[in-house]
């Protein structure tokens, strides 16, 4: 099976960063990472979800935790330097980000926004992201995604 090369992929290439571009059966009625995690057959813990939030101050940013988690949106107001803040609604997320529902990747996104990622993402050598479509997760070494999206590793769940 040929796989296409996505936008995000072709950032970690002009980066000079290693990665795998892993392949996945999509179910259009379960987008959940955990489904995703699934299809690898590797741990949801290592399978990280990217998540689009609006701030009451700040305005847009985003959020990478694991999984199986859920963010804690008190957490990610007080790392974003909000009061409070929510997920964006759906409709927003491809004008925002470029990105559908299930292919939202934090590599290559229309606008660089603050991003954050929870901090057990360090305790693996690699993690799998969205490649940008959905069927399809980039396997890195966080610490590469860290530095080339600029990314804050805090405590989110």
């Amino acid at each position: 099976m040929k796989i296409t090369k996505t936008n995000a992929a072709r950032i970690l290439d002009k980066a000079k960063i290693s990665y795998d571009l892993i392949p996945y059966e999509v179910d259009e009625s379960d987008l959940s990472a955990t489904h995703v995690a699934e299809q690898l057959n590797e741990p949801v813990e290592q399978v990280f979800k990217t998540l689009v939030l609006k701030g009451d101050k700040t305005g847009f940013f985003v959020c990478i935790i694991p999984g199986a988690d859920e963010l804690d949106l008190k957490k990610a107001a007080k790392v974003s330097g909000n009061k409070s803040c929510d997920m964006i609604p759906l409709k927003e997320l491809l004008p925002t980000t470029g990105y559908i529902r299930g292919a939202c990747s934090p590599i290559g996104m229309k606008k660089h926004f603050p991003t954050y990622i929870h901090e057990t993402c360090l305790t693996y050598d690699r993690i799998y992201v969205s490649a940008g479509q959905r069927g399809l997760q980039i396997h890195l070494s966080p610490t590469d995604l860290i530095k080339e999206v600029r990314i804050e590793v805090v405590n989110l769940i």
